[in-house]
């Protein structure tokens, strides 16, 4: 069996950068301290105390002093069908960031209330594009007389108001596994698509599984006149991606693989498709979140295996399968700081809260807003 390599040199979180980073994906700053042991035992007493009243929520990126407590643990569309799944429960406690909150409001029963521990708990992707800048974007389609052939296709990861404005012009939501297949369904409606709001996925799905050229793709910037496009780009163009990023998956490069590859020999590199074009055609597998856990827990023993995608749950693969050597793609460790703003303290205050009648960081999409990022869902629900 193949000695696992695991004391690799890394650029410690806030002591350290990597010039070569797309921008925006720098890890500043330290992560709060571990958890005083105590909340554990005040966790398990809330939690039994709510009994059937709540259901607790825990995307793959959360800590594991976070995730010991779930009910359910998985990729953010999971999580929201489990949660309205499970109507018998009026609270939802959602250990995960905001959109992944809105989307399981949107999903469950009038009765249910979904709840954020950490209303700081946002994500960057997300955030990169705006209701009003998609409005402006969508004005520049129409004002170029592209808009008719357009249809808008939105990942998961983005806000309800992007989800509710997809919906109202006839497009999809996608997830990372799906994303093809919404794709495919949007290219039979129309001419041309305009993905929202991670650039990487759109790229790799069209090109790597498609069989679009790069030239194919165009990337509206909505911090430039125009998205810093001509009318001719904009008319030649078959998928026109939005300039947004995952700070995580962002910050890996192809000198990630080489240097991996280098390092250690037979070295299988899988990465989640949100990473940069080259990084996922320099590795050996790509795919979503769950398809990266599957794919290490069928893994040969001894193999071993260079993930690109987020640390908590690079770490936790690495501890449960000891007989594989698992490692952090890069050298520079990164964790999701908005994900790790859902610690112990926040999730014990609102079990607490719970206990004593108080529901706290409710999450509440307006009506038309989650009538129409609810079209967008059951469209993706309803691919082939």
């Amino acid at each position: 069996m193949t000695t696992p390599v695991r004391d690799l040199p890394l650029l410690l979180l806030g002591e350290g950068s990597d010039p070569a980073s797309e921008r925006g994906v720098d890890c500043p700053g330290e992560l709060p301290p571990a958890s005083d042991p105590a909340l554990v035992e005040r966790a398990r007493a809330a939690k039994a105390a709510l009994g059937d009243q709540v259901f607790v929520l825990g995307h793959h990126y959360q800590r594991d002093e976070v995730i010991q407590f779930a009910d359910v643990t998985g990729d953010s569309f999971k999580l929201a069908q489990q949660a309205a799944a499970r109507p018998e429960a009026p609270y939802i406690v959602f250990c995960g960031v905001h959109f992944m909150a809105e989307s399981a409001d949107i999903l469950t029963a009038p009765h249910q209330k979904v709840i954020l521990p950490d209303l700081g708990a946002g994500c960057s992707m997300a955030d990169m594009a705006t209701f009003d800048q998609v409005e402006e974007c969508w004005d520049v389609l129409e004002d170029a007389g592209v808009a008719g052939d357009v249809v808008p296709v939105t990942y998961m990861n983005s806000s309800a108001d992007i989800k509710g404005f997809v919906g109202r012009h006839g497009g999809v939501v996608c997830t990372s596994s799906n994303a093809k297949r919404a794709l495919d369904w949007a290219y039979s409606k129309g001419k041309k698509v305009l993905f929202l709001p991670d650039q990487h996925l759109g790229r790799n799905t069209a090109v790597l599984e498609m069989g679009f050229s790069l030239d194919d793709c165009v990337v509206y910037s909505p911090h430039r006149r125009e998205g810093g496009l001509t009318r001719d780009q904009l008319r030649d163009a078959r998928m026109i991606l939005w300039r947004g990023h995952c700070s995580v998956h962002g910050r890996f490069s192809k000198e990630s693989v080489d240097d991996v590859r280098a390092r250690v020999p037979g070295v299988n590199v899988l990465v989640h498709p949100e990473c940069r074009h080259e990084v996922v055609t320099a590795a050996d597998q790509i795919g979503s979140t769950e398809y990266i856990i599957k794919t290490i827990e069928a893994a040969e023993p001894g193999t071993s295996w260079a993930v690109g995608t987020e640390l908590n749950l690079v770490r936790r693969l690495a501890n449960a399968h000891p007989d594989k050597n698992v490692m952090f793609l890069d050298k520079t460790v990164c964790y999701c700081s908005t994900m790790n703003r859902i610690d112990l303290p926040h999730l014990v205050w609102s079990l607490e809260s719970l206990v004593r009648g108080e529901v706290e960081n409710v999450i509440t999409v307006y009506d038309d807003t989650a009538r129409n990022a609810r079209a967008a869902l059951d469209q993706m629900l309803a691919l082939p």
